[in-house]
């Protein structure tokens, strides 16, 4: 295994993207919240598809590591930035470019806390609020435009805000996260027609349940009443999501700019 370029840190040294021919370099992706969940399987779907995949985690942790020796040659980079601290999106594109430019970005990093809109203390409901809207707004809202102003100059490119069911139809003790997620849902409709003739494209996909590490917390005492719930008997696989984040990157939905791909099992239609 080819050790993954670390980028992102003013002590690293500048790496050139991996190179997947002769002539012509892999395109690359950055997908922040690669280190578990939709956002590893969408890294590793990407690389599958001939992508050289950049990927982000909070801290330089194992399982990110894991990532990156799955990914092999086809990673294109390992960034770690906390998403909830001032300015680590600045800093966290500026490395990923250091070692060359990306052709899309996956904002799939984000966080889920309950908290009651009434009955929570004051000071709780604003440390859940704040927490919630820096890493699942503010920070992908940064990142999106630095890499639209790059794009721009690059005639082209793909981003993939990853979003949630609740962004349509709400989820009690959960206003702030679900508030957080229609926030990027209608960013991506709104830049899908600002960017309409730029050559750049904007998509969502809003899974619904996803059986991954941090549903898991929450869904064991429910898990009954959540699987009634959806028609197709099952939670969706991480995989799931990559394969629909896969397609849209693709180039074969550039038409369909401002698409947002539900991914729950039929167990919300709209």
């Amino acid at each position: 295994m080819i050790p993954c370029p670390q980028v992102g840190r003013s002590n690293m040294t500048s790496v050139q993207p991996v190179c997947h021919s002769d002539h012509m370099p892999a395109k690359r992706v950055l997908v922040t919240g690669s280190s578990r969940g939709i956002g590893r399987a969408a890294a590793l779907r990407l690389a599958e598809s001939g992508w050289s995949v950049v990927v982000h985690g909070s801290s330089d942790s194992d399982a990110l590591t894991s990532t990156v020796e799955e990914l092999g040659k086809k990673c294109g980079g390992k960034v770690f930035e906390n998403l909830a601290l001032e300015g680590a999106a600045d800093r966290l594109f500026a490395g990923v470019l250091e070692s060359g430019p990306i052709d899309a970005l996956v904002n799939c990093a984000g966080i889920y806390r309950q908290a009651s809109f009434t009955d929570s203390g004051d000071a709780e409901w604003s440390s859940a609020f704040d927490d919630i809207f820096q890493v699942n707004w503010h920070a992908p809202l940064r990142l999106t435009r630095l890499a639209c102003q790059h794009f721009n100059i690059r005639g082209s490119g793909r981003v993939v805000q990853v979003c949630s069911r609740v962004a349509h139809k709400g989820e009690a003790m959960a206003a702030s996260y679900a508030a957080s997620k229609a926030a990027l849902l209608n960013l991506t409709r709104s830049l899908a027609v600002e960017h309409a003739q730029t050559g750049i494209q904007h998509f969502a996909v809003a899974p619904g349940w996803v059986d991954t590490a941090m549903a898991r917390e929450s869904v064991q005492v429910k898990i009954e009443e959540i699987l009634e719930g959806i028609p197709a008997g099952r939670m969706a696989a991480p995989e799931d999501c990559a394969n629909a984040i896969n397609w849209l990157l693709s180039g074969e939905a550039d038409y369909m700019s401002g698409l947002v791909v539900d991914i729950n099992g039929a167990s919300y239609l709209r």
